[in-house]
């Protein structure tokens, strides 16, 4: 009579075993050799069912302490909460205080851009320039036809008002941060001395009065009422490019 083959678990050790062992392994007294008898097993397949046991086996644990690691990750430490919120209301707060500034500061660009002179014109000479005057050209000379408009450049109070000898017909307008604005060489002159007026508002109109060899606007830029300082850069640095 043939013996049932043992269960897997028992075979795959006996196969190890035999392994091990160098030989074929018999069940015992009374028994059938499983070395002779049809119900052999491969060695080698015992072997392997039993490493795809305990592979599953590890991949088991490997799991869970993969789930572990997880918890463990999630798990975060307060204070580490509390510094990243502290920073996030740090940055925040400083961007608010960067746009504040940044609107302030277009704000003030906004209101004091300054508007040209003329609303045709060529540029005939500039500051610095050597010739016909007397030292060197102090101001920015803005070509125009005599009764062309002359408008303020920016809000201010006139200040002065009348004939200048080499400059003409003057008209000499205090912008609000004190910076003094001279339109020389007018025809006509339509405001008076404390008169309010604002950029673009026409003020009197272009002519060849003075020292001149034609009609033209000469305007000069002096901050504070002291010295000449050059136009062209002056309009750039209040928005404007003559």
């Amino acid at each position: 009579m043939v013996s049932s083959l043992p269960s897997l678990p028992l075979v795959a050790g006996v196969a190890v075993l035999a392994i091990s062992a160098g030989g074929a392994v018999t069940a015992g007294a009374g028994a059938t050799s499983l070395a002779s008898s049809g119900a052999s097993l491969d060695a080698t397949n015992a072997v392997g069912a039993a490493g795809t046991a305990l592979a599953r086996r590890g991949e088991v644990v490997s799991r869970s302490e993969t789930r572990d690691s997880d918890v463990q990750v999630e798990e975060t430490d307060p204070e580490l909460v509390a510094l990243a919120e502290k920073q996030m209301a740090e940055r925040a707060a400083k961007l608010a205080e960067i746009r504040k500034e940044a609107e302030k500061q277009a704000a003030k660009i906004k209101e004091n851009k300054w508007v040209l002179p003329l609303a045709s014109y060529q540029i005939t000479a500039t500051f610095g320039q050597y010739g016909l005057w007397a030292n060197y050209h102090t101001g920015l000379d803005f070509n125009g036809n005599t009764g062309d408009p002359i408008m303020a450049i920016a809000n201010g109070t006139v200040t002065s008002t009348g004939y200048d000898g080499a400059y003409g017909n003057k008209t000499v307008v205090t912008l609000d941060d004190g910076t003094e604005i001279w339109f020389c060489h007018q025809t006509s002159i339509y405001v008076s001395v404390g008169d309010r007026v604002t950029g673009g508002e026409v003020i009197g109109t272009v002519g060849a009065t003075g020292h001149v060899t034609g009609s033209h606007l000469h305007l000069e830029v002096r901050p504070g009422g002291g010295g000449p300082v050059d136009p062209f850069q002056a309009f750039v640095e209040h928005g404007i490019v003559p």
